[in-house]
């Protein structure tokens, strides 16, 4: 799909993967509107690249389908979704003060899981009723998964289920979409260079670091958004799950 002129939705645009992602839309000429639940910070990235800044709760099915209607009336239907948003507190199953709070578990399923299903239901409705463009695609969905979702550490069972939840709604929802030209698929990164693992010390940043195979570092958010801009253009790529991590696999 070439985006220019077409309507680009990111979730968790403030920052990290998200803000990346969503100056590489627009760079390609998508009119791009970007969710985040801090509404000042969605504002201030939608600024620098001419879009949309919007609050989104992506877990509250009320704010996404008020960010999501705002969007549509703003730039038309979305043709491409891409969901960022997400969270990741590590807690072990039992620690010394007893057994996982479950609400702790749910907090991050709600963000990470459900809120890519919410975003991704209510784009597809757009896509879905939208007019078709060349090679009668109508639209694309790419959700942020993990390689944490096949090999999740210690203190990341929350994490892993959630991005393994991700990686495994992919295959239905592409086939559900599929007579209608519209492919879904995750990446699934590695060690990104994000405020998550930026604001670590340094020693342990180098000692990750030195783990990834080839090469030597964490991975860059433009290299994610690069990635991005590449499904969205290859209409051969669906239904698949992508792995950005410089061949790391997590012991």
């Amino acid at each position: 799909m070439d985006v220019k002129g077409h309507a680009a939705v990111v979730t968790g645009g403030g920052s990290g993967l998200g803000a990346e992602t969503g100056r590489a839309l627009a760079a390609a000429g998508a009119k791009v509107t970007l969710l985040d639940v801090n509404a000042e910070t969605a504002a201030a990235r939608a600024a620098e690249i001419g879009g949309l800044g919007l609050a989104c709760d992506v877990g509250d099915a009320a704010s996404a389908e008020a960010a999501m209607a705002q969007a549509q009336e703003a730039h038309g239907p979305c043709r491409v979704l891409v969901n960022c948003a997400g969270i990741a507190p590590a807690k072990r199953i039992v620690g010394r003060g007893g057994p996982m709070a479950l609400e702790d578990f749910a907090t991050v399923i709600r963000v990470n899981l459900l809120g890519s299903f919410n975003l991704l239901r209510l784009a597809a409705a757009q896509m879905l009723a939208a007019e078709a463009l060349a090679d009668d695609e109508r639209g694309v969905i790419i959700s942020t998964s993990s390689i944490a979702g096949v090999e999740g550490q210690v203190g990341q069972v929350a994490y892993a289920a959630s991005k393994a939840g991700i990686t495994g709604m992919m295959m239905p929802a592409a086939r559900e979409f599929a007579k209608n030209g519209v492919r879904v698929l995750t990446i699934a990164p590695g060690l990104i260079g994000t405020p998550l693992l930026l604001n670590m010390p340094q020693e342990v940043q180098d000692n990750l670091a030195g783990q990834v195979p080839f090469p030597h570092r964490f991975g860059r958010p433009d290299e994610y958004a690069r990635l991005v801009m590449h499904i969205v253009e290859n209409v051969m790529l669906n239904a698949e799950s992508i792995r950005l991590d410089g061949a790391m696999r997590m012991q």
